[in-house]
């Protein structure tokens, strides 16, 4: 997640003509290579080229440490958390014909692709030391695209094919190269072991963790990028998934982007956000629609840094969440964690001007809670409405090192209790079902600066990766659509499952009575798609209907993974018919781990990847 890098410098030289010696070529200790020298260094008048040697020499004995020091040991994966396991690239795409159903005549031809963590080496790695122990998270694992193409042939009948394809960011080529595990992990962990890990990967590699581009897919002016917090996006081929490099926008940009990058309605501009473990800890950007130009940068002046997965738009306005997942260095020196989420700190939403600087930030103080996903912002009269998905302890980083990480999750994921039954429970007790997160919406006035904040989907259905027609974005919607967290099976893995789908009526409320106090209690009006027993969705997007009339005249795309025949498949939802059977079921040629966010990109010419 940081950024900062040290370099190491030498910068001792001694020069005379003639002669260079470069220390490289020789296998032996520096004081073996120096005996037999001093005799001809006394008799010529040479160069010798130390910087270059003692740096040489620097990094052999880095590297020697390492292997000496760390010892890499795999993290064990439980049977109920097997679908969580890399899988191998295929190397092209493959034709896919094991159809159930049928794809609409008027279903656009393009492309569903996700990103997810798909770890080298078969799979996450911990390291222990003299230092302690540090482990990779789920989020390091490097990314992995999944692209399924459908496309009509000369015929006109559908065709499919699949791939999947590594993000080769610059340390993925590194690692690749060398065969084996080299990043120390940087995330969780020790203290010691962590600022070890960090001075150790900064020296060796010019850079603290991995750039692993596993979260999420956009496409800007006619591109596509993969994208993760820690690094700026890559540019890939999404008829190849080929990496082509990063993208810094034309070198103007030169920190990580988070991962949800916005477009702004009316102008198509892409509105970015920055984090840093250094201040400035957050920037904002704005880039051309043609993806050429950065037109905007501005800092927003934050005390802290935070952990901001998303930021929101309205047609003015951008928005910002100031929550209390934060990033510290100087509390990771002092032995605490690098991450962390602290529900005793204050949490706030700014809203700015499209183009405003952070002074024109007007700031508003809301509870306490963790939200990484934001459904839409819109502008209603004097308010500023935001819509996210929000929970009351937050999935990253996990547990304090030395503690049962297992326990920790699964008590998180159990079904929450109602505010009712939660009123006498102690503190253990009121962790449980922490991770529950509802649909939630803050109201922003911005002329009296007060917030009205409330639960939009009550306390039965767990939800998250939130998403709408993207023709909305910023405007004001009536739909939203979500995945519905299977909080059993969640608690039994220690791993987020969805085990179905959440249609979310915005506009239409549904009033229902609070046992305990009489209390009229209003939440909006929900549909379920529900997948059946041991079937579990990733990366679902919407494909909007272009020749519909309506907002949600369109589909749900999802993969989903079926533990019990480990079999992977994508599902095509109709939306006007959402708690119905899915309209077409395909059956991929391989096991689709699940990953993070999808898309799907409509009008690509030459679909078929192997054409």
């Amino acid at each position: 997640m940081l950024s900062s890098h040290m370099a190491l410098q030498v910068n001792c030289s001694v020069q005379r003509p003639s002669m260079c010696i470069n220390f490289d070529h020789f296998k032996c200790s520096p004081s073996h290579v120096l005996k037999p020298l001093l005799k001809d260094l006394e008799q010529a008048p040479i160069r010798v080229d130390f910087p270059s040697a003692i740096k040489n020499l620097c990094m052999h004995a880095l590297e020697a440490f390492v292997n000496s020091a760390f010892e890499f040991v795999d993290q064990p994966l439980l049977p109920s958390q097997r679908n969580f396991a890399p899988v191998s690239e295929l190397g092209e795409a493959i034709n896919v014909d094991d159809i159930e159903g049928a794809i609409p005549d008027d279903f656009p031809a393009g492309v569903y692709i996700r990103n997810g963590p798909n770890p080298l080496f078969g799979g996450l790695k911990s390291t222990k030391s003299v230092f302690g122990r540090s482990s990779h998270t789920w989020i390091d694992g490097e990314g992995m695209l999944h692209a399924v193409y459908i496309d009509k042939n000369s015929d006109g009948r559908w065709i499919v094919h699949y791939n999947n394809r590594h993000v080769e960011t610059e340390t993925y080529k590194l690692e690749k190269q060398r065969d084996r595990p080299s990043f120390l992990p940087a995330i969780e962990g020790d203290s010691p072991a962590i600022l070890s890990a960090y001075l150790l990967n900064s020296l060796r590699f010019g850079t603290v963790n991995k750039l692993i581009s596993n979260t999420n897919v956009f496409e800007h002016g006619g591109k596509f990028y993969s994208i993760a917090e820690n690094h700026m996006p890559q540019e890939i081929d999404i008829f190849t998934l080929e990496t082509l490099g990063n993208w810094n926008v034309d070198r103007d940009w030169k920190r990580p982007f988070t991962s949800h990058p916005k477009r702004a309605p009316g102008t198509g501009e892409l509105v970015i956000i920055g984090v840093d473990a250094v201040k400035p800890f957050m920037e904002l950007g704005i880039i051309s629609a043609d993806g050429k130009k950065l037109l905007h940068k501005a800092d927003l002046k934050l005390d802290r840094c935070s952990l901001c997965h998303e930021s929101g738009v309205t047609q003015r306005y951008n928005v910002i969440m100031d929550f209390p997942l934060t990033i510290d260095i100087n509390r990771l020196v002092r032995g605490g964690p690098l991450i962390r989420y602290n529900k005793k700190e204050y949490a706030r939403i700014g809203v700015m001007p499209r183009y405003g600087e952070g002074n024109s930030m007007q700031w508003f103080d809301v509870e306490t809670s963790c939200t990484f996903h934001i459904l839409n912002c819109f502008e209603d009269g004097d308010e500023v409405v935001l819509w996210a998905c929000r929970a009351l302890e937050s999935i990253i980083p996990g547990p304090d090192f030395g503690l049962d990480k297992f326990q920790w999750f699964s008590k998180r994921f159990k079904p929450t209790r109602s505010r009712e039954e939660i009123v006498s429970v102690t503190t253990e007790e009121e962790e449980e079902g922490s991770f529950f997160s509802c649909a939630y919406e803050w109201r922003l006035n911005m002329k009296t600066g007060k917030a009205k904040e409330r639960n939009l989907t009550g306390t039965k259905y767990s939800m998250d990766f939130p998403m709408i027609n993207s023709n909305f974005a910023g405007l004001k919607n009536r739909y939203g659509y979500t995945q519905v967290v299977d909080s059993s099976a969640s608690s039994i893995s220690g791993m987020p499952k969805y085990g179905g789908l959440a249609k979310l009526y915005l506009d239409q409320p549904k009033t229902g009575i609070s046992l305990k106090e009489n209390r009229i209690e209003e939440t909006i009006m929900l549909d379920y798609h529900e997948f059946g027993e041991n079937i579990f969705c990733t990366g679902a997007a919407f494909v909007p209907n272009e020749n519909g009339f309506e907002e949600d005249d369109g589909w749900i795309i999802t993969f989903v993974h079926n533990e019990s025949t480990d079999t992977s498949q994508v599902y095509l939802i109709d939306c006007k018919n959402f708690s119905g059977e899915p309209i077409m079921k395909i059956t991929l040629p391989c096991r689709v781990p699940y990953g993070f966010h999808g898309t799907f990109v409509s009008h690509m010419k030459h679909i078929d990847p192997q054409a």
